[in-house]
């Protein structure tokens, strides 16, 4: 890589013009570090990125799958990791200091980063404070590929011991879909109710896939407006 015109080696190319300047690949060659034989850092990025599918699903993936590739060994899949988990507390630090409705794009993105390719279903509370900063978000149950088991006195007694003002809860598609079940439109009606005997308000329950949102608020199944239909 150092043979190439500096205005095409990545660190350079951030040093002058900012990171938004540089592709998918040049970003993971930075922690790449050094290509393989035959093959420069960015190469290697982007056949990593071509093998995995996309960025996230490289983000996602195990131990076993990134050493499957050749040149690529722990120390490399330790770093990415690194990386991508300050991501996630970086969107999860941002949500405790601002309201979540000053900017409900963090919150997807934030769902989406932590959640959105795992390949088991996860259910997450969001408890947030009296002014909807987040408290904590807890991974509360975990389930199968098609099924969580989600008991919401359990929701509410994790609730009161945070003393949580509001709520939201999310949960994963690991199939693809994020359109909501029969099942997640029972449960955000029975858990609205519960959480109304305790005056803590569920203020949104979001389904997350690898390349999908759902938002029950943004789709008017909330509170007043929630229906049967």
């Amino acid at each position: 890589m150092t043979a190439w015109p500096k205005m095409e080696q990545p660190r350079e190319k951030l040093r002058a013009l900012g990171a938004q300047a540089l592709t998918d690949a040049e970003l993971l060659a930075i922690f790449l570090r050094v290509g393989i034989k035959g093959k420069t850092a960015v190469a290697l990025a982007k056949d990593l990125i071509h093998q995995f599918g996309s960025l996230p699903r490289l983000m996602s993936c195990t131990p076993e799958e990134f050493v499957s590739i050749q040149g690529m060994g722990l120390s490399k899949w330790a770093q990415i990791q690194a990386a991508y988990e300050l991501v996630k507390r970086s969107l999860e630090e941002g949500l405790a200091q601002d309201s979540i409705f000053s900017s409900p794009a963090k919150v997807k993105e934030y769902l989406q980063a932590k959640i959105g390719r795992l390949p088991h279903e996860v259910f997450l509370c969001l408890y947030l404070d009296s002014r909807f900063r987040l408290i904590e978000c807890q991974e509360l149950f975990r389930g199968s590929i098609t099924q969580t088991a989600v008991y919401p006195r359990e929701i509410l007694k994790e609730a009161l011991s945070r003393n949580a003002s509001a709520l939201i809860v999310a949960h994963n598609h690991p199939s693809g879909s994020p359109l909501p079940s029969r099942a997640d439109q029972e449960l955000t009606k029975t858990l609205s109710s519960a959480l109304q005997l305790v005056d803590i308000p569920l203020l949104d329950h979001c389904i997350v896939s690898g390349s999908g949102f759902f938002s029950f608020l943004e789709a008017g199944l909330m509170n007043d407006s929630y229906t049967d239909e």
